[in-house]
């Protein structure tokens, strides 16, 4: 069955970077689109970023563009979120999820085929 599991999440300084990974197996990773969405405390699940299948087209969303950096490995099967610049209000879980197209996974969640189970992720001020 189809596995994303998330890895990178930790607390951290304001102003601190951090480095999430998704590492997936059991669906053909370099046909998927990835992606991060977040899910802060009593807050609605919210997209992040999404990178096509080949890399070549990324979609972030307004709140973290400039900060947030993603990248891919289809060699490794592996999915990463570059954060710099963190702040408080980065604070949430962390879910990579798997997509057909980047750029209907950046219209929301609802567009995600598979989802990991999210890794914590807490900016202090």
């Amino acid at each position: 069955q189809v596995q994303l599991v998330e890895s990178g999440g930790e607390l951290v300084q304001a102003g601190g970077s951090l480095r999430l990974s998704c590492a997936a197996s059991g669906l053909t990773f370099s046909t998927y689109a990835m992606g991060w969405f977040r899910q802060a405390p009593g807050k609605e699940r919210e997209f992040v970023v999404a990178i096509s299948w080949s890399g070549s087209s990324t979609y972030y969303a307004d709140s973290v563009k400039g900060r947030f950096t993603v990248s891919r490995d289809n060699a490794k099967n592996t999915v990463y979120l570059q954060m710099n610049s963190l702040k408080p209000e980065d604070t949430a879980v962390y879910y990579c999820a798997a997509s057909k197209s980047a750029r209907a996974m950046s219209r929301g969640a609802h567009e995600c085929d598979y989802w990991g189970q999210g890794t914590q992720v807490t900016v202090s001020s």
